[in-house]
């Protein structure tokens, strides 16, 4: 039997700009069927899939800033309350990439902590989108994360020019340490890269993929998986 109970630990995800409202609606007949707890699902659908939910365990997740990060404060935080105030119960929001990278780091902490401190009772994460950050501002964005009270970095929006790394993610749980936990998303398909990345520090996997993951998790049972 494998140590993980892989259901509760995948945010199974559609967010790609194509996806339709029936897409979203079989996300949600999905996460029922499969025991998934999080779904992540574009914000204009936000009361579809609260009404779909409604009365089971499963979490609402909506993406703030998303996908670039580079939205006003003041927008991120309307988002954030409008989403939370529809049954949005996690947040993943877009780190403001280009401030860190210019260096304004009391910008990008302030642009977190009033998103947490507008949506109390919630989960927020913080996406770095380690992709186009070095290793030291990957560094410099977990602390800003963790000083703004998130409870959670993330590697990627799967958007980005790259997605989630193993090292990466031994990256962002070594600098948290233990004061936030880590979320891999972005490329992640197949559960040989999911156990990869739950054994380098994963708390949490986030992808579009889960189905197939699940499928190749529960057949390496017999594989000692």
């Amino acid at each position: 039997m494998s140590r993980w109970n892989l259901p509760a630990l995948i945010d199974h995800t559609v967010l790609r700009p194509e996806a339709t409202k029936h897409d979203v609606l079989r996300l949600c007949e999905e996460a029922k069927a499969h025991g998934f707890t999080v779904i992540f699902i574009p914000p204009c659908y936000v009361d579809d899939a609260a009404a779909a939910i409604a009365g089971t365990n499963i979490q609402l997740g909506i993406p703030i800033g998303f996908p670039l990060g580079g939205h006003t404060t003041n927008t991120k935080v309307a988002e954030a309350v409008d989403a939370v105030s529809r049954g949005a119960r996690v947040l993943d929001m877009v780190l403001n990439v280009s401030r860190l990278k210019s260096g304004d780091h009391d910008y990008v902490r302030t642009d977190i902590a009033e998103v947490v401190k507008a949506t109390p009772g919630v989960e927020h994460k913080v996406i770095l989108e380690t992709c186009y950050l070095t290793q030291d501002e990957k560094r410099a964005a977990c602390h800003l994360v963790v000083e703004a009270g998130a409870e959670y970095v993330k590697t990627s929006t799967g958007f980005g020019a790259a997605g989630a790394t193993v090292a990466d993610v031994r990256l962002l749980k070594e600098t948290v340490a233990g004061r936030a936990k880590v979320k891999a998303s972005g490329g992640i398909r197949d559960w040989k890269t999911t156990l990869a990345m739950l054994e380098a520090g994963a708390d949490r996997i986030g992808t579009s993929a889960g189905l197939t993951i699940l499928e190749q998790w529960r057949a390496s049972f017999g594989k000692g998986g």
